[in-house]
């Protein structure tokens, strides 16, 4: 089996989430307004964390990460998705549709590592409030950060190798306004198993 993509389709039409043009309008407002509102709340808490002396500590160390992390989060899927109002396409291609999905996983799972990377800091500063500055080291919160990132992205840098192996053949419409496994897996022609749909 060769390891690229052997389909004939070289993009996927995006469909979105309504189809009414009134709909659409509102949807676009909705969506502009809350990925601003999200991208200035955060970039508003990295500038006071670093601007403060007094919040340079563990917490906020990851708590800026966290921000940072969000932003880019939403800038994976709604940008795209809002070009495409504006332009008045629905495409994306087959590449721009990997880098999507693996910029939002990756983003996904660096939330997730970092949320627990800040419980573990909390569970340090209560259980152990004595010995908390000498646990938590500038050193180990920065190890664990690059920690978080490099498995976040050798994890979907695996299931995004195995997606580029699949095969695509006629329908190339995914019913959402991003790329996901669930609808790309659907579309392919290739032998993937499908979940249940009534499990026993």
């Amino acid at each position: 089996m060769r390891g690229t993509n052997q389909s004939g389709i070289s993009e996927f039409l995006l469909l979105g989430l309504s189809r009414q043009p009134q709909q659409q309008q509102l949807l676009f407002l909705l969506f502009l307004i809350m990925y601003l509102a999200t991208v200035l709340g955060n970039l508003l808490i990295i500038l006071a964390i670093s601007t403060d002396s007094h919040l340079h500590t563990p917490m906020y160390f990851f708590l800026s990460n966290l921000s940072l992390v969000d932003i880019c989060f939403s800038s994976t899927t709604v940008p795209k998705m809002l070009a495409n109002h504006v332009l008045g396409t629905q495409t994306i291609s087959f590449s721009g549709c990997l880098t999507q999905m693996y910029f939002l996983f990756m983003f996904v799972d660096m939330d997730n590592f970092l949320l627990a990377v800040m419980a573990y800091d909390r569970f340090v500063a209560i259980c152990h409030p004595l010995h908390y500055t000498t646990k938590m080291t500038h050193q180990l919160c920065v190890l664990l950060v690059a920690g978080s990132w490099v498995i976040a992205n050798l994890n979907v840098l695996l299931h995004t190798l195995l997606m580029t192996r699949l095969s695509f053949c006629a329908d190339n419409a995914i019913p959402h306004f991003f790329c996901d496994v669930t609808p790309l897996l659907k579309l392919s022609c290739s032998d993937t198993p499908q979940p249940a749909d009534d499990p026993i």
